[in-house]
């Protein structure tokens, strides 16, 4: 059975940093790109950072580069996301996704996400 699980969200204040956990389970870990989306309260979901298997290619949203780092460790099956330089609009429901192509399948994975919040 698959699954991951966040961790790491909070409330912050503007400027503030978090750093969020995704670990995961059930699955072969170095074989996924994994990533993290957000989706604030009345909005769509939206990619926010991406990492690949061996962690050799990072793509970011415009709007948290150079403020968010995505990076992964494989012998701990966690991905992580470094969260600098906070602002109000980051504040979202932060989700983990597990992604792997094979033999023309995609198999997706998603956690149960956790709540960033930013306010003074």
């Amino acid at each position: 059975q698959v699954q991951l699980v966040e961790s790491g969200g909070g409330l912050v204040q503007p400027g503030g940093s978090l750093k969020l956990s995704c670990v995961a389970s059930g699955v072969l870990f170095n074989t996924y790109d994994m990533s993290w989306y957000r989706q604030a309260a009345g909005e769509e979901r939206e990619l926010v950072a991406a990492i690949s298997q061996l962690g050799g290619v990072r793509n970011y949203a415009d709007s948290v580069k150079g403020r968010f780092i995505i990076s992964r460790d494989n012998a701990k099956n966690t991905v992580y996301l470094q969260m600098n330089s906070l602002k109000p609009e980051d504040t979202a429901m932060y989700y983990c996704k597990a992604k792997k192509r094979s033999y023309g399948a995609e198999y997706d994975y998603w956690g149960q996400g956790t709540q960033v919040t930013v306010s003074s």
